[in-house]
Parts: structure tokens; sequence; C-alpha cells
């Protein structure tokens, strides 16, 4: 008589075509009543067991591994495809960028069951090599996210990632601001382009690209006195700005105002020569149907006023425009308070920590004190 297995045992059988013992364990049920069935295979009956008995620990303790092959490439494409809901298109595509570059074409290949914190610690050691510290933080963010993703689903026992270290990186490409000559011979080249209002705004009050490329109409006053502009939008998702202290009214420089007064005038033109293909967003700077522009656009479009003003074009970003702003500003001895605010900063140790490059701080108290104790 076969004696009969033990509560909790599984199935057991002999399976002839592959000539192995094969465990089997239902774990539970579909939706539909459909029975969920785990199973594991040896060579003997105490192999197959032992497996069975894995199996049944995981279970109970809500670790079961749903897939022995899914891999680190799994895991990230599945992040990338239904993790970064809500984040705006330039985030995501970012994001894809990275993981398939660094995170994918590294680690992809490898069963995310058996990655170790060894293989990720390497990893990360090769990769400090090619990447800046900052890029190396958003790489093992991603797999941080994609192995957390894949644990809540029962993919994986545990993230090996959390145990890691971020290395330090390469040297990222420090920003860097415009002389005031520089900054005249960039607002000289622009005069006349598509671009000329929104190279004058940047300079001139700081704004951010993506606020700049968010803005609208109704939230220009030409005809104040001053002219302002209300910067409380950003291409951001959902058209939030950064920070709360982002949003702002700024008034306007008159070459602001005349800039884009001028630049107006100009999309009147464009407006009327698209015809029905024009679609109306209320945009300040647009496209020449009307169309949010990207930063691509206005990339190309800022190297080629930097070409024409004598400088090497591929030195220089859109963002490092705000950079100058603060320099001049600081150049010209306004306090760090009013630049920070100007900005859009929390507080200035936010301006000091991003800007500490451009701003030249002077502390004079000291020095006018003692000419006054000690007279020359």
């Amino acid at each position: 008589m076969t004696k009969r297995r033990s509560p909790g045992d599984g199935g057991l059988h002999w399976d002839e075509e592959r000539q192995r013992w094969i465990a089997s364990l239902t774990v539970g049920y579909t939706p539909k009543g459909k029975r969920i069935v785990k199973k594991a295979s040896g060579k003997t009956k105490t192999e197959a067991k032992a497996r069975l008995k894995q199996i049944i620990r995981d279970w109970e303790e809500g670790l079961l591994v749903s897939s022995a092959g899914y891999t680190v490439a799994n895991a990230v494409e599945n992040w990338l495809l239904f993790g970064l809901s809500g984040r705006d298109s330039a985030t995501v595509e970012k994001c894809k960028i990275l993981g398939q570059k660094h995170v994918i074409a590294c680690l992809g290949a490898r069963k995310l069951a058996e990655l170790s914190a060894d293989e990720v610690d390497t990893w990360l050691a090769d990769r400090s090599k090619v990447l800046s510290t900052r890029s190396l933080r958003e790489v093992r963010s991603i797999l941080l996210r994609a192995v957390n993703r894949a644990q809540a689903r029962d993919k994986v026992k545990r993230n090996v990632v959390l145990l890691c270290e971020i290395p330090k990186g390469r040297p990222g490409r420090p920003s860097k601001s415009l002389t005031f000559n520089q900054a005249e011979a960039v607002l000289d080249a622009a005069d006349g382009t598509l671009l000329n209002a929104y190279i004058v705004l940047s300079l001139l009050i700081g704004a951010r690209t993506e606020e700049l490329r968010a803005l609208t109409w109704s939230h220009v006053a030409l005809k104040g006195e001053p002219a302002s502009i209300m910067v409380w939008r950003s291409v951001r998702a959902g058209g939030d700005t950064k920070t709360q202290m982002s949003r702002r009214t700024l008034a306007m420089p008159k070459r602001c105002a005349e800039a884009l007064k001028a630049h107006q005038e100009r999309q009147a033109v464009a407006r009327k020569a698209a015809g029905k293909r024009w679609q109306e967003n209320d945009l300040v700077f647009a496209s020449t149907v009307g169309t949010q522009l990207d930063s691509h656009n206005v990339r190309r479009a800022f190297r080629k006023v930097l070409k024409k003003a004598g400088l090497n074009e591929k030195e220089w970003t859109p963002r490092e425009m705000r950079h100058s702003f603060v320099s001049l500003l600081s150049d010209s001895g306004v306090p760090i308070e009013n630049i920070s605010r100007l900005v859009g900063h929390s507080n200035t140790k936010v301006t000091e920590l991003v800007y500490r490059k451009q701003l030249r701080p002077m502390l004079l108290e000291g020095a006018e004190a003692m000419d006054d104790i000690f007279k020359a």
C-alpha cells in the first residue's frame, strides 16, 4: 500500500518523458476559480521535495517568486512602462535612455532572483568611469525602483540594490555664466531672430527655460507701469512650477517689454501665414503652427545665436542664461536675498548652493570699520 503524503507536501510524481521527479503545489486560485499551481523538479524524490518545501515556505512568507526566468531587463522594462505615470515627457525620455543604455545593457540578461549585491556594486563601479555622480544616482534609482516594483509583485524576494552605496562618478561639467561682454554679444546676435525675446527674458529676468516655454500671453502685462510677467506655469507634469516659491510675478526691464511687443507682432504674422494649421494655445513662445516648443527646438536655435555671437555653441546650454542673470546681478552689487527672490528660490541657501560659482559676495563691513578705526 502506497504511503500517503503528509499534509502540505503537495503533489509528487515521476515524469517519464523528462526523467525527473515533479513536485507540485496549489498556491491559490484565479478570480475565475482556476487553480494556480507551482511546480519544482529534481532528479530524486528528495531533491524535488526539498524544492517543493522551499516553494511552500516562500508562499507562506508571501515571497513566492512567480517566474524563475524573470530578468533584470524584464523588471526595468516593466517599470519604464508602468512606473512613470504622471511624470513629464522629458523625465520619461531621460529614464528610458538611462535605463536602456546603462541598466539593461549591462545587467539586463541577469535573472533577477539571482542578482547579488556584489554584482550591483561591480556594475556601479563600472558605470562610475563614464557617468557623473548625479547620473549614477539616477541609474541606481531606476534599478532600485524597478526591483521594488518586481518585489511588490512577487517576482523576487528582496531588493539587493538597497545594500549598495553610490560611488563617486566622473566630475560633471560645471555650469558657467556669460560675462557682461559675452551677454551683450548674445543679445546683439539674437536681435531679429525668432528666439530674440526668449533670450532677452532669459538673461534679463532669469526665468527657467521650462517656465518660458509654458508662458502664455494672458500672464504678460505689457501695458502696465512697469510691464510685468507672471511666472506661474511650467512645462512640468501638471503645469506646476518647480517649487511653490518659483511661482512669482516679476517686473520686466524695458528691453524685455520692447522685445515681447516685437515678438507679438512677429507671431501675428506667423499665425496668419499658418492659416488653418495654426493651433491657438495662447503661448508666447510657440512653433510656426502655435504648438509648444520643446527643449530641442530651443537648444538648436540658441546655438545658432551663440555661433553668430562668436562663442563656441557646444560649450553652452540655454539654462546657463539663468546662471548669467545671477552672475550679472551679483556683479552689480544686488544682495543675494533679492537675487534669491527673483529666481524663485525658497531661501538664499538654495541660491548659494546652486549658483555659488556665479555669486561674488564681498563683505565690506569689516574693512570699512577698520578704516574708520585706523585712519590712513
